[in-house]
């Protein structure tokens, strides 16, 4: 009998060990759920049909943050290892002689990091905070590093580690896709032409085939389209444009809507030193009202802003160019409770305008996406802009976070409810109501437009007066993906990894205090158990 049980035992450990081999059950008890991936990560990876291959470029003699963003890149490939298989390299660039051939400087850059020892010496390191994913004849690079200006270097570390699930995800999904999807630019009202969107058409391009053109009178021209931008309109909406805006929001469509609430001419501006101001009249407002939302016929000014150059010379002959605060060209605030502009530094813009809500419709859930500082105030219409006003006094500055950019999710009602089809379009049955969907609105054309110089386009959130680069871009980029994901990707963008950092001044001053507490605590606990055996193996045996 105790033969039999001993097999028995031993059957049953291997069948365990069997099990666990294929059955892999794992909790994940961090607070913050680092450890784990979320359902959209995981059937985007068990739907791969072939295995991923991931080479690492973060890797040689790293410093303690970017060996926590090595780590944590480890710790996710072994998490995503679970549901696909995944090959992994490492590389080291700073060995290699073809560095430059394997990722191109241009693109990828090596981060340059300045490192000051104990003893006062300055070291400088080249770190590739990269990794290429390659799935079958497909491959991308993936920057594992989120570096946001005005945000202290282990901010930006925590950040990334925070950002490599959807960085990860996303890449995945563009290598695994075998349809593009499409997005078009609306035309036929005064929109930015090609030059002036060349930067975020350069950057929508790596996730969609990018259109342009006018709507005509066919109610269904954008149903191909998982998206409609519309960038900084100047001339007044037709009826027939405005049903076939409508219908196709009623529909499931995205809209992302970057309007003026004011006109005004930069051209008389920099001319004259003054322009009149005006509300802005599309023809829109209808339409925003029974969106929620209305675009205010006013400009924001803000103190926390961008200079320009003033000529502050009496003679014209001597020009003096000094720069100076233009409230007119705040530095937006981004959210950080919306996956859109989580983890975005501050946006660049001129003459935007505020954004309000209206109505209490329960099936529309807006968010606020950008505002302005807490010394804010608005100039309402009609007005004039002049330069010679850039000293306002700061009393007037009593406004908070003036909202200028909303994403609205939900069921919408139709401006063309209990209306007729306008004369200009096919005739076709109105829709009354949404499907669920989503639409952007940014009170401000200027924060998708990149500046020409000598005849090129610059980077998109470029201040080449400043040298200054802002997150326009990837704040566009993101919200163009969030109105075209229906699968839930960019809400990995929400992940939040607690940030524990030392108290580095505590720690220098306790320092010898640590140091001996470290050491004895050890030994007095070895001693203390010693003693105590010692002592109750006295008193067992004094008794006998």
């Amino acid at each position: 009998m105790r033969k039999w049980s001993w097999l028995i035992a031993i059957a049953g450990i291997v069948l365990l060990n069997v099990a666990a081999h294929f059955c892999v059950l794992r909790w994940d008890l961090t607070e913050d759920q680092r450890y784990s991936l979320k359902p959209a990560t995981q059937d985007l990876l068990r739907d791969l049909d072939e295995p991923l291959t991931v080479t690492l470029y973060l890797t040689g003699d790293l410093n303690t943050g970017f060996q926590r963003l090595q780590t944590a890149t480890q710790e996710w490939l072994d998490e995503a290892g679970h549901y696909t298989t995944i090959h992994r390299l490492k590389v080291n660039l700073l060995e290699e002689e073809n560095a430059g051939q394997i990722l191109h400087p241009d693109y990828y850059p090596p981060i340059v990091v300045h490192e000051r020892s104990t003893d006062g010496k300055t070291a400088q390191t080249l770190i590739y905070p990269y990794a290429r994913v390659q799935y079958g004849e497909k491959e991308t690079v993936v920057n594992l590093l989120r570096n946001t200006r005005g945000r202290s270097g282990e901010e930006n570390l925590n950040a990334s580690i925070e950002n490599l699930e959807y960085a990860f995800a996303e890449a995945i999904h563009l290598l695994q896709q075998t349809v593009t999807p499409r997005v078009a630019f609306l035309e036929g009202h005064g929109e930015l032409t090609e030059p002036y969107v060349y930067d975020i058409t350069l950057s929508l391009s790596q996730y969609f085939d990018v259109d342009r053109g006018v709507l005509g009178s066919d109610p269904t021209v954008l149903d191909p389209y998982a998206a409609v931008i519309i960038a900084d309109p100047q001339t007044p909406f037709s009826d027939e444009d405005k049903f076939i805006l409508d219908q196709y929001l009623m529909c499931g469509g995205r809209i992302l809507w970057l309007v003026n609430g004011v006109y005004l001419s930069e051209e008389t501006l920099s001319q004259s030193g003054f322009t009149p101001m005006i509300a802005h009249d599309l023809r829109l407002t209808d339409m925003f009202y029974k969106y929620g939302f209305r675009i205010e016929p006013a400009l924001v000014q803000d103190q926390q802003c961008l200079p320009i150059p003033i000529n502050v010379s009496a003679d014209p002959s001597q020009p003096n160019l000094q720069p100076i605060p233009w409230h007119y060209a705040p530095l937006l605030l981004t959210s950080q409770a919306s996956p859109i502009t989580r983890h975005l530094g501050q946006v660049m813009s001129t003459f935007v305008s505020p954004i309000s809500l209206v109505g209490n419709n329960p099936d529309i859930r807006p968010t606020v996406l950008m505002a302005t500082s807490s010394y804010s105030r608005l100039i309402g219409t009609p007005n004039e802009v002049n330069l010679a006003d850039f000293n306002p006094d700061p009393e007037l500055f009593q406004y908070q976070y003036i909202p200028v950019a909303l994403a609205l999710e939900g069921i919408f009602p139709s401006a063309f409810q209990h209306r007729m089809v306008p004369e200009g379009v096919e005739p076709v049955a109105i829709i009354p109501q949404s499907q669920p969907t989503k639409q952007i609105v940014i009170a401000g054309g200027s924060i998708i437009r990149n500046e020409m110089y000598q005849g090129q386009p610059l980077p998109l959130g470029y201040d080449r007066y400043s040298g200054m680069q802002f997150a326009n871009r990837d704040l566009l980029t993101h919200a163009v993906l969030y109105l075209t994901d229906d699968e839930g990707r960019i809400a990995l963008r929400e992940k939040t990894v607690a940030l524990r950092l030392l108290n580095e001044q505590h720690a220098r001053s306790a320092r010898t205090t640590i140091q001996i507490a470290t050491c004895l605590t050890p030994l007095l606990l070895l001693l203390l158990l010693a003693l105590t055996f010692n002592t109750l193996r006295h008193r067992k045996y004094t008794k006998r």
